[in-house]
């Protein structure tokens, strides 16, 4: 079934940029400093992302499905308790980001540990959707219905992606490079 095939692609493609950010923080573990500029990338389009398209639409299906079947609401209000945890980790790796790239000195180790927090922690996020969220839209919500709710929020969604290579070519071409999720 097709259902959740954009959720799907955006989740490859989020687990790219979490690859990339991932290889930004093994490098501080090992003594290096990354490209902080392209972290702020990383950090602001996974933010715009999710923000503007990601969890708005996954939250009109989480409504709709709960709409239809109240045992569904257990999952959709972990879901959104994990992402405001989740919300709250970025916040602190963007703040930390930012007094780095203004030479305020900060524990870089404190930033290292909180990146890959924040990697973790995403990665079991999107993991629980991929194994108990998107099943459950596909059983619940038909492609008339989801394809509908997709069109009440999508815009440039698509456009993101082109967005991406042009604004922060750097960041694209590691993008790119990062291995496909599976």
């Amino acid at each position: 079934m097709q259902t959740t095939s954009q959720l799907r692609q955006d989740h490859a493609n989020m687990a790219r940029l979490l690859h990339v950010l991932s290889l930004k923080q093994r490098s501080l573990v090992e003594g290096q400093r990354p490209n902080f500029r392209l972290v702020r990338e990383v950090i602001d389009y996974i933010l715009d992302y999710m923000e503007e398209f990601m969890i708005p639409l996954e939250t009109l299906c989480g409504d709709r499905m709960v709409e239809q079947d109240a045992q569904a609401a257990e999952l959709v209000n972990r879901l959104a308790r994990d992402y405001t945890e989740l919300r709250q980790r970025l916040s602190l790796v963007s703040e930390d980001l930012d007094s780095i790239l203004n030479d305020v000195v900060i524990p870089i180790d404190r930033f290292a540990d909180r990146l890959r927090d924040y990697i973790e922690a995403h990665r079991a996020y999107l993991r629980i959707e991929r194994e108990e969220f998107f099943p459950l839209i596909e059983q619940r919500l038909s492609e008339a219905e989801y394809h509908q709710l997709c069109d009440a929020l999508l815009s440039d969604a698509e456009g993101r992606l082109s967005e991406l290579k042009h604004e922060y070519p750097q960041l694209y071409r590691e993008f790119r490079e990062a291995p496909e999720a599976a």
